[in-house]
């Protein structure tokens, strides 16, 4: 067993199972985490004093190799060598990889496990190749507490080097009940950061979509943090059954130590973001996929953050002041129900944007097992997820969500409700762009018939940019000279 150093004396033996670089929260759990499976894990952080105080403070007595230069860790290493980096995404990646990289031998293995942007992946994992270098870019969610005791991880990126880290990392991710771990190869080059990007997406969508309850709950009805604490604990006992409930209802019940009062109510209104709902949203866009609602979550974090014009705004625009008067417990399971509609809308948007990108790259990613590697871990667990995989493991070719029998039936039990909430946050001027923007969705994708054969029109009188006809074959395209002098020359059919 190798023993804990602090010392700067090079290691002398290839004793360690994998490296990790980056001492922060995620990393320090991880590879905490890994020593608790059986692995002996090598350590290496830029500034070497939190090597020091890591392997003599929690990682005390344990299978860890302190390690105080990038040499130092590669000689530490068994072959094939694995070097998890638990760095910020961008340059520094790259910078870690420069570095490791002349002391790398071919078949060796880098893995990148913070939120990358998935192109980047895929460069890396292409140009790395060239050089007889696997690389793995793998989504690590759960936080703190996952690192620890069990994240979802979700790897892509050369396959090849899938065997070789899959015993480590399906050991130290999280389980669902049946023993099965919450990881799974995902697909070749930025899938897996392509993955995870979508699910920090929803959870986006999920946060959002919790915020908008409770200010509805709040506003009309005047329920403080200890009503709400109560309403989302019972919550969470029903289909909304998910780690965020939970710790939503944990934080209406914190009081401030120094005040007494909730905590919650001291927080400044200013959100803040570090990009992959951003990511989320342009990856839509580039693939004409309509992921409305998060697209909401995110512009609804924008607004949140002109906290100094909102509040000059508030002295000037008027509006209806938030008041209800009807059945407040009816309020309160319409918005329950308003909730989990909207939450299904929001995986299904998800759920049909990694389909786009799985036809678009050709990566054949499992949308069942993607569901189950989201079942345990990570930020977005919920019991709702099993149905999704099992709607998925019954129909592969699924379109979307809500044409599986049970999310159809769900929508349809949740619609009265859903639709109720809305008109009452619309008519007494408490927002709710992303429950809105759910229900707008929904009727958009269950209507036969769009007024878009009008926009086509429009778009063909100022621009000659052509149509098709309901009474003629789809692909063949027409043009009007709507003015009786515009020409019959057309613009070329496209769709960006």
């Amino acid at each position: 067993m190798a023993t804990a150093t602090t010392s700067k004396s090079t290691p002398t033996a290839a004793t360690a199972d994998i490296g990790l670089v980056g001492l922060a929260v995620m990393g320090e759990n991880l590879a905490l985490n890994m020593e608790s499976h059986g692995f002996t894990v090598a350590v290496f952080n830029r500034t070497t004093a939190k090597v020091d105080a890591f392997v003599g403070g929690r990682g005390a007595g344990k299978k860890f190799v302190g390690c105080h230069s990038v040499e130092d860790l590669v000689k530490s290493l068994k072959r094939p060598r694995k070097i998890m980096m638990m760095v910020k995404a961008g340059a520094a990646v790259d910078a870690v990889i420069d570095e490791f990289l002349p002391l790398l031998e071919p078949g060796d293995i880098l893995i990148d496990g913070g939120n990358s942007y998935f192109p980047d992946t895929t460069r890396r994992t292409q140009t790395l190749k060239s050089k007889g270098i696997l690389f793995v870019g793998t989504g690590v969610s759960g936080g703190e507490e996952g690192a620890l005791k069990g994240p979802s991880i979700m790897p892509g990126g050369n396959p090849e080097a899938w065997p070789a880290v899959k015993p480590i990392f399906q050991a130290i991710a999280a389980k669902v009940a049946d023993g099965t771990p919450c990881c799974d190869w995902v697909g070749p080059e930025g899938a897996g950061h392509f993955v995870k990007m979508v699910h920090n997406g929803i959870e986006y969508g999920d946060i959002q979509l919790i915020n908008e309850a409770y200010d509805v709950l709040h506003s009309l009805l005047g329920l403080g943090a200890d009503d709400l604490h109560k309403v989302f604990s019972q919550w969470n006992k029903g289909p909304l059954d998910s780690y965020l409930i939970e710790i939503t209802s944990d934080i209406f019940a914190y009081k401030d130590p120094e005040s007494g009062k909730p905590m919650v109510d001291l927080i400044l209104d200013a959100a803040g973001q570090k990009g992959t709902g951003k990511w989320t949203v342009v990856s839509a866009l580039d693939l004409g996929v309509p992921l409305t609602l998060i697209g909401e979550a995110v512009f609804s974090r924008c607004l949140s953050a002109i906290k100094e014009e909102r509040v000059a705004a508030s002295k000037l625009l008027a509006g209806p002041k938030p008041t209800y008067d009807g059945d407040r417990q009816g309020l309160i399971d319409d918005v329950e129900k308003a909730l989990y509609a909207s939450k299904i809308v929001s995986y299904a948007q998800g759920f049909a944007l990694m389909r786009a990108m799985g036809l678009e790259a050709k990566w054949e990613i499992n949308m069942g097992g993607v569901a189950l590697m989201w079942r345990g871990g990570c930020i977005i667990r919920s019991a709702f997820l099993g149905k999704i995989k099992e709607a998925f493991d019954k129909n592969h070719n699924l379109t979307n969500l809500m044409l599986d029998p049970y999310f159809t039936a769900e929508l349809e039990r949740c619609s009265d409700g859903w639709r109720r909430v809305c008109a009452h946050a619309a008519t007494r001027g408490v927002p709710a762009p992303a429950i809105a923007s759910a229900l707008a969705y929904f009727d958009g994708y269950r209507r036969e018939r769009l007024p878009a054969n009008l926009l086509q029109a429009q778009r063909d009188y100022f621009g000659a940019h052509t149509y098709e006809r309901v009474d003629k074959p789809r692909g063949q395209f027409f043009h009007t000279n709507w003015t009786g002098h515009g020409g019959t020359t057309s613009s070329t059919t496209y769709n960006v």
